[in-house]
């Protein structure tokens, strides 16, 4: 069963997160998936949040490299 999560309940998983910078990400569609169940409740799988932070590993500084 998957568990979701809040988005205070994100920030406290994500080191240096903010519900407002949580805010920003789905305003720009740079953050993770995110449900809507009503009108007024956002809610994360847990699931997709791992994933995104894992999508954004790093092996280098600067810009990454154009293929």
């Amino acid at each position: 069963m998957e568990t979701y999560l809040s988005p205070e309940q994100v920030a406290e998983m994500v080191p240096g997160m903010t519900k407002g910078m949580l805010a920003q990400l789905r305003f720009t569609g740079k953050g993770p998936r995110y449900r809507k169940p009503t009108p007024r409740k956002v809610i994360y799988a847990e699931s997709d949040v791992r994933a995104w932070v894992e999508g954004s590993a790093q092996t280098q500084t600067g810009s990454p490299a154009s293929a």
